[in-house]
């Protein structure tokens, strides 16, 4: 039952296997496969044509005398620095991981808790989703930008039809890669995330078994283990995305207020295109960490449950969880109910009465049970930056320092004239 166990030659499934090296090629063809010296170098090379000194090429020969009313020349600049430098995190930070683990072990695949095989259609359901996720942010985002790219093409058009065609495409082209380059780095985090829940919505699953309690407290260090190692990896990542993220909304902020022209969809859309893609990966991000941290404070109420239940279900008078009526044992007539709110409909703690026929509860049992679950409520954990747990308070902490940062610059730049 141990999580580290890898699977053997004759357990892998080709359907997970395919979906995994689909998903390696897809990241792959976006540089995230550092694997040698040479891909590296491609990798790096490509994203400074396609992120760097296309995008400068473009605004280069796209210069128009009515830009500089507009003021676009020094928004796109600002906003190019701000995409290449996100999109150089998510590719630095994701890569390494899957040059020194392997898109495997990177995903935590292998650590499967003796189960492999349950988890294989869930496994692909989740890659599945993260196609579906990154799809339908792209295609909303890029039809944002399209139609701005479209507004500018036609009311600053200057000189060859042609080559502001080229330029199009050329922006086009750069914004697309860039983009799918954050997003897909935020969307392999949150796919990570949404794996290791698996093995936390498993965890009840695993008590209704009739097994020792040792076995359930090993099952609980091994996904404590896990969600440990990935905090680790992954914590500079987020740390970095969410910093440069708020300088640049600050920046935004900052360059939309105290501008004294006009602001409209052709000098700032591009500001509000990249507030949304941005603000898209730090959440497919923050709720994915925040998931796995509450999954895993969960467990200590599901061994709560667990306990009660089994206490109540054993015929032993003496197991110190009954209580004696008249000679007649008094049982549990139902599982025990939980009231989720609308947040947590999606959490599937819930455990029905043991399904094993009978289960011996001595005063021995009953003192090791309350030990284990003394345990798990003494060792909730979550993922973690730092120390810093990432659950609903955090989260509801950062809202309020970004908030107080926007009212902060709002009252710097902008100010009411009494007369």
């Amino acid at each position: 039952m141990a999580s580290h166990q890898l699977p053997l030659a004759g357990d892998s499934d080709p359907e997970l296997e395919q979906s995994l090296s689909t998903l390696e090629s897809f990241l792959g063809l976006l540089g995230y496969c550092q694997h040698t010296f040479i891909r590296a170098t491609l990798s790096w090379l490509a994203f400074f044509l396609l992120a760097v000194a296309l995008p400068l090429f473009a605004l280069e020969f796209s210069r128009c005398p009515g830009c500089e009313k507009f003021e676009i020349e020094t928004f796109e600049l600002e906003i190019l620095v701000a995409r290449a430098v996100v999109a150089a995190v998510s590719l630095l930070c994701l890569s390494r991981n899957l040059r020194k683990y392997g898109i495997r072990k990177a995903l935590f695949v292998d650590r499967c808790h003796g189960h492999m095989t349950q988890f294989r259609k869930q496994y692909i359901q989740k890659i599945r989703v993260f196609y579906c996720l990154l799809a339908s942010w792209f295609g909303i985002c890029f039809l944002l930008k399209a139609a701005r790219e479209v507004t500018r093409l036609m009311y600053l058009h200057q000189g060859s039809w042609w080559l502001s065609v080229i330029l199009f495409f050329a922006c086009l082209l750069s914004w697309s890669y860039t983009t799918l380059v954050f997003l897909s780095g935020c969307a392999l985090f949150n796919l990570v995330g949404n794996l290791q829940i698996i093995h936390f919505e498993n965890y009840g699953k695993v008590l209704e078994r009739d097994l020792d309690v040792s076995v359930y407290i090993e099952e609980h260090m091994n996904l404590t283990y896990d969600l440990s190692k990935i905090s680790h990896r992954f914590r500079i990542f987020l740390l970095l995305e969410f910093l440069i993220v708020t300088v640049t909304q600050i920046m935004t902020l900052l360059q939309t207020t105290e501008n004294q022209s006009i602001i409209n969809f052709i000098n700032g859309g591009d500001f509000a295109v990249l507030s949304i893609v941005q603000l898209v990966g730090i959440v497919l991000c923050l709720s994915a960490a925040a998931k796995i941290s509450h999954r895993a404070q969960s467990l200590g109420s599901i061994a709560s449950r667990w306990h009660a239940l089994v206490t109540c279900n054993s015929n032993d008078a003496s197991g110190s969880g009954l209580i004696d009526n008249g000679g007649n044992a008094e049982f549990c007539p139902r599982p025990l109910s939980v009231n989720y709110s609308e947040s947590d409909l999606e959490s599937s703690d819930y455990m029905p009465l043991p399904t094993y026929a009978q289960v011996t509860s001595t005063t021995s049992s009953y003192h090791r049970r309350q030990a284990f679950v003394t345990y798990v409520q003494s060792n909730t954990g979550g993922f973690t930056i730092f120390g810093w747990v990432v659950d609903r308070m955090l989260i509801n902490t950062i809202f309020f320092i970004e908030l107080s940062l926007v009212f902060f610059v709002l009252g710097k730049t902008i100010t009411i004239t009494v007369k």
